[in-house]
């Protein structure tokens, strides 16, 4: 992914000013995996945001078939953005945000009522409304029902409703995914699902995107210390509370 710089209205502006994006230049990807981390703010998810819209995925989620609009709050950063592709066209493709997600089994409600002649859309997801599970339960039903492979999925921060235990089992089915062919591209706060095996990390840092090793993440890193001292780490953080 290439920024057009030369476009840009001003980098004093949203979303140009955020850390992600202002020291943007070429984004490469790695085949299979790729995480963007970052703190809150750093802009992660907008640049996530910007990729799917321009691969031309749905802004609050979905498939290239949906197109819908609850609220437009999107940044228009996907029209500053050029996504080169490879030889190999993917056959399949989601945009999952953790936010919006609801607004996502809604929609497949509201098409469901009013059919055109097809096959009702739940039963690419497992036939069961996704209201009517738990919010991690219908995440896992995205990745082991509606992912088949052979496609490309961009994930807003998958782990939101994922206890430790699901975000394991996510990480069998990405590499399910990836043997079958298909390419991630996901922005997380989790170490856990970031520890899949030879995946490019992208962190957020005040002066733009930086390529970095899963150890030296923050996010590895202050786990790994509370870890190891659960009551130093708390004595310090909460002094006399504790």
């Amino acid at each position: 992914m290439t920024l057009r710089r030369e476009a840009v209205p001003g980098f004093d502006r949203y979303p140009f000013s955020l850390p992600a994006v202002k020291h943007l230049d070429v984004l490469t990807f790695h085949p299979a995996v790729t995480f963007i981390v970052g703190e809150n703010g750093s802009g992660k998810s907008t640049l996530l945001e910007a990729i799917a819209v321009a691969l031309g995925y749905n802004a609050e989620g979905g498939s290239r078939n949906f197109r819908f609009d609850t609220r437009a709050s999107h940044s228009p950063l996907h029209e500053y953005v050029r996504i080169s592709r490879g030889y190999r066209k993917p056959r399949d493709g989601w945009f999952l945000r953790a936010e919006s997600f609801f607004n996502v089994a809604t929609e497949i409600e509201r098409l469901d009522e009013d059919p055109a002649g097809g096959p009702p859309v739940i039963d690419s997801y497992g036939g069961h409304s996704l209201h009517e599970q738990s919010h991690g339960e219908s995440f896992m039903t995205l990745l082991t029902r509606r992912f088949g492979g052979q496609g490309l999925y961009v994930l807003d921060e998958p782990e939101a409703a994922l206890s430790p235990q699901r975000q394991l089992a996510a990480l069998q089915q990405i590499h399910r995914l990836v043997k079958a062919g298909s390419q991630f591209i996901i922005a997380t706060h989790s170490p856990i699902l970031m520890a899949y095996p030879d995946a490019r990390i992208y962190a957020c840092l005040p002066d733009g995107l930086r390529r970095t090793d899963y150890e030296d993440t923050e996010h590895y890193q202050v786990t790994l210390d509370f870890l190891r001292d659960p009551r130093g780490a708390l004595d310090s953080l909460l002094g006399d509370e504790t």
